[in-house]
């Protein structure tokens, strides 16, 4: 087995124990919601003017597995789970994968639009910021990241609201018109999409940015102080050939190794702007899993899927670095650079 690839198997076994245990953890803070899932349901039950017995309780608990040991539901809820089977959600009792359906992809490729935004703007930019001497065209571009990072996502939102409302008659709310809400998907309703998941996309790149944009500034900089730079520049290079071969090589590291947690920030800023840009996704349900319906069983498929997600990410972005970055090469791989 070569270096890279028992590099890569080690990679993939740490990332499948790291969603082992946070399926644990997932797991375990379902079960400590008071009143489990039988419970929870039949209680809205009784509120609805059924009579409910003890005995009720119990036999519904037989019949979700409830009466197991606790070993054994994580288990089986996680072997089901690496299948993409999630169970019955405990209080609309609709399978949860057929509730998702396609909401978690939508908000997937919407963070994931929203992260390529952000570097696609920050990197070149963050690396010229760090090599130009101008100072107008430094201290213009720290205000507009100072400001991406001090105007909070659902302000952003409610001001782009209120143009589109005053000047075009149209709050921008929502993925889809009216028409292709519940239409099959089609070419026409992919362009009715992509003609509004633009705002969302803009409004959680917009502080994800301005944070790359500091970040890749940073690195930068750091790098250009370096000893190899000043070598580099003795031996006579100069200019972007320099700066793109030895610092922002190297400075690009740490940026592609933190991808795993600029998505996962992105996410945790997607339910707010769900809420007010009216946005039918995992976003929006987690939050209304979490703080309305306390249907936990929904909420911990969406966090696990994330996780997932995540996971998956950083896995990707370590075989890249691994291949990219020749310290990386050296160290880990004992590659020549």
């Amino acid at each position: 087995m070569g270096p890279f690839l028992r590099f890569a198997t080690l990679r993939a076994g740490l990332a499948l124990v790291t969603l082992l245990l946070v399926s644990l953890i997932v797991f375990s803070l379902m079960e400590l919601v008071p009143g489990n899932c039988a419970e929870r349901y039949l209680a809205y039950k009784n509120t609805q003017g059924e009579n409910i017995s003890f005995e009720d309780i119990a036999a519904e608990e037989a019949r979700l597995g409830l009466d197991q040991p606790f070993l054994i539901r994580w288990g089986t809820w996680t072997a089901n789970a690496f299948q993409g089977d999630f169970g019955t959600s405990c209080i609309l009792r609709v399978d949860i994968a057929q509730l998702l359906g396609d909401k978690f992809l939508i908000s997937a490729l919407i963070c994931f639009a929203a992260l390529f935004m952000a570097y696609l703007i920050a990197i070149p930019v963050g690396i010229y910021a760090a090599s130009s001497r101008n100072p107008v065209i430094n201290n213009a571009l720290r205000l507009v990241s100072y400001l991406g990072l001090a105007l909070p996502n659902f302000l952003l939102a409610l001001m782009i609201m209120l143009f589109f409302t005053v000047y075009y008659g149209d709050t921008m709310t929502g993925l889809f018109s009216r028409e292709f809400r519940d239409a099959e998907w089609s070419w026409a309703r992919v362009q009715d999409f992509l003609g509004r998941a633009w705002l969302p996309v803009f409004i959680l790149g917009w502080s994800a940015t301005a944070f790359a944009l500091q970040t890749v500034r940073a690195l930068m900089l750091d790098e250009n102080d370096k000893l190899y730079v000043t070598a580099a520049r003795a031996r006579g290079l100069y200019g972007s050939r320099l700066r793109w071969r030895y610092p922002a090589r190297h400075a690009l590291g740490p940026i592609v190794n933190s991808l795993g947690f600029d998505l996962n920030r992105i996410f945790n800023e997607l339910p707010i702007v769900a809420v007010i840009l009216t946005l039918t996704e995992a976003g929006a349900l987690l939050l209304e899993a979490l703080a309305r319906s306390n249907d936990q069983q929904l909420a911990g498929a969406i966090i696990f899927l994330l996780t997932a997600t995540i996971v998956g990410l950083n896995f990707v972005t370590d075989l890249a670095l691994a291949l990219l970055d020749p310290r990386m090469r050296n160290s880990v791989l004992g590659a020549r650079a």
